[in-house]
């Protein structure tokens, strides 16, 4: 699927805040075009910290457990693989007798954030080694910590288990985007043999495997099919099945597990079946608890470890003690899941989540894409429009629940928000479905607002942001965080509501006086086609008529050169008929006849007296004065010489010796 790298490019800025594009594109280029691996590799350390990860006690950076005075006190007199030269060889060591912070020096956040603390319980043969470190530290100070512990050199520790391998000692913690506990199984060279135990082998080999395990939920009459590498531990695949089956962990009675000693041993110590399991789950029976029960609300994403000290502490409750009663969870669905892909169905979803959360007292959530959102609100006549509030969600945070029982389920912020709004709610718990509402909000509302949004802190969620529209402009007016009464809500909708209303008012008016502009222009540019149309009529009309006319024009110049070829065609065959005109003084038998044109012109003509009357006609034609467009009329008796038999002699006409002949035009 080839990938659009300009709009890439430019979600990335929008969500990192890297303005020098050069940077920009190496971080790009460096994960294939993958905009979630490149955000991820620029900042995986600005992730917001869960207010659950955090530990009080525990300061952040520059201080380590102390060590004991000797680590190997058992065994003063170790033997440690060094590595002088290069090479690998058993050779006497002693180590130090204390090591501090001093020693093994920790990077600060110099970057101007504060460091997430990672344990690691790394199994060591038959020990678990506790350690804690910045995620701002290396795996090269991982490595020297474990050295403090174990006496394992650095360069001989072959660490497994990692959720992503490191390239090498000085890739940092962070860039590894490790969670906040981390389970690692450290592996050496077996001192006599110079290779590892096979125990070690086998584990760190099942490690990497996937187990399939086939679960059959006996309460809903259900099997899942369910894949998990071999460093998942029993109470991680417990929890997962209780997202599938609504079966919390403390109520789960299991069939098919080998004898275990805790729920953190990992599958590929545990003793299961590769590479296909089966095991088999319940519910408690419902008879084993009191008809009055308690429901409290169990986080998907919340510490398991909080439900194992309940179940742990309901084992010394008495059934006689009253005030005890047993418990049963009711899981809270997120409000949108987990890298949600489509947007509008992760809306709908979340309305939905919503209501089922904290009941039908909530503001109605536009049931469509931001995009949508904003055309519906902002995107219409000045008369139509509205308010746009888009309301974050934000489960890990303190204020969510009153935010949203109280604050939001208020009668006079319900009748404001639903009176002058287009509300919008999106959940920002999942950093996938984070990563994809900045994306969006890019794309709709300007790279200002990411950032604006990227910057809001957890601890201030939930947030209502107020989205209006002004001269031409859609950006965010103002930002009402969740540390707030309702008084202090109300009061910043009704400002917004003021502010939006008097420009709505300007708007309107331009709108309008626009509106009324454009009238008059479109009924003059009507009258003006009108008059245009008209014109081309005319000139259409007189275009066609002379058209036609010079059309007439051809056919009678194509007539009359017809007429004339005819005329000249009769012409050349009269004169070819007509003998020479006889001599003057050629004697008797010769009559002279004289010629009156129509114009009053005189032509003389000599015809031999026998001649035809034919003879006189061919000259007429010869002259141009053909029989059929002209009468030849005798003077005396007066006679139409045309209407003769043309055979007949000029003699017998008596029109010898001489004769004059008068030409009428017919």
């Amino acid at each position: 699927m080839s990938v659009n790298k300009e709009e890439v490019l430019a979600d990335f800025q929008a969500c990192t805040g890297i303005e020098d594009v050069g940077e920009a594109i190496l971080h790009l280029e460096a994960t294939d075009w993958d905009l979630l691996m490149a955000i991820n590799r620029v900042m995986p350390q600005e992730t917001q910290t869960l207010p659950s990860e955090m530990d009080s006690d525990i300061e952040m950076i520059e201080e380590i457990k102390q060590v004991p005075s000797n680590p190997m006190q058992s065994s003063p007199d170790i033997t440690v693989v060094s590595c002088v030269g290069g090479g690998s060889y058993p050779v006497p060591f002693q180590l130090p007798v204390s090591i501090s912070a001093d020693v093994i020096p920790l990077p600060s956040t110099s970057q101007g954030r504060e460091a997430r603390i990672l344990q690691f319980h790394v199994h060591f043969r038959d020990r678990i080694i506790e350690l804690e470190i910045p995620d701002t530290g290396t795996v090269g100070d991982l490595r020297t910590l474990l050295f403090a512990q174990v006496g394992i050199a650095p360069c001989q520790q072959k660490l497994q288990g990692w959720r992503q391998c490191p390239k090498s000692d000085s890739t940092t913690l962070a860039s590894l985007n490790l969670p906040k506990e981390n389970i690692l199984f450290l592996l050496v060279p077996d001192f006599e043999d110079g290779h590892l135990s096979t125990e070690e082998s086998k584990i760190a080999e099942r490690l990497s495997q996937t187990y399939t395990l086939n679960v059959r939920d006996e309460t809903n009459k259900k099997t899942y099919s369910l894949k998990f590498l071999g460093s998942k531990t029993v109470l991680e695949v417990k929890t997962d099945v209780y997202t599938l089956t609504d079966i919390p962990v403390r109520h789960q009675i299991w069939g098919g597990w080998p004898q275990l000693d805790s729920d953190k041993t990992t599958l590929a110590c545990s003793g299961i079946n590769h590479p296909v399991h089966e095991l088999s789950v319940r519910r408690v029976p419902s008879s084993l608890h009191k008809e009055n029960k308690k429901v409290i609300v169990d986080l998907i994403d919340s510490d398991n470890s909080s439900v194992e000290e309940f179940e742990d502490a309901s084992e010394t409750f008495t059934v006689e003690d009253d005030i005890f009663v047993d418990v049963e969870t009711k899981k809270m669905q997120p409000l949108i899941p987990d890298n949600v892909e489509d947007e509008t169905a992760g809306c709908i979803h979340f309305a939905d989540q919503f209501t089922n959360r904290y009941g039908e007292c909530h503001p109605e959530f536009f049931p469509g894409s931001l995009e949508d959102a904003v055309k519906e609100a902002c995107m219409k006549p000045a008369k139509d429009r509205r308010l746009l509030a888009i309301y974050l969600h934000h489960d890990a945070s303190v204020l969510t629940n009153v935010f949203c029982t109280q604050l939001l389920g208020f009668e006079s912020v319900l009748q404001c928000l639903n009176n002058s709004f287009v509300v919008w709610g999106w959940d920002l718990t999942h950093e996938s479905n984070k990563l994809k509402f900045l994306v969006s909000v890019n794309k709709v509302l300007g790279s200002v607002a990411a950032m604006t949004i990227r910057n809001i802190e957890v601890e201030r969620l939930p947030a209502l942001l107020i989205i209006m529209r002004m001269r031409s402009t859609t950006e965010i007016y103002t930002v009402v965080h969740g540390n707030l009464g309702v008084s202090e809500l109300l009061t910043s909708l009704i400002q917004a509501v003021d502010v939006f209303s008097e420009q709505q008012r300007l708007e309107i008016r331009e709108e309008e006086e626009r509106a009324a502009r454009e009238l008059v222009k479109r009924e003059q540019d009507a009258a003006y086609q009108q008059s245009l149309e008209a014109d081309r009529a005319k000139e259409e009309a007189k275009r066609n008529q002379e058209l036609i006319e010079n059309q007439e024009k051809q056919l009678e110049e194509i007539k009359r050169q017809e007429e004339e070829l005819i005329r000249e065609a009769i012409r050349l065959q009269a004169e070819s008929q007509l003998p020479e005109e006889p001599a003057e003084g050629a004697g008797d038998g010769i009559a002279k006849i004289r010629f009156r044109l129509p114009k009053g012109e005189y032509i003389v003509r000599r015809f031999e007296a026998e001649a035809p009357l034919q003879q006189l006609f061919n000259f007429l034609v010869v002259k141009g004065y053909p029989p059929d467009e002209y009468k030849v009329i005798s003077s005396w008796p007066r006679r139409d010489l045309t209407a003769l038999d043309p055979k007949t002699t000029l003699m017998a006409l008596n029109l010898y010796p001489q004769e004059t002949v008068i030409l009428e035009e017919r």
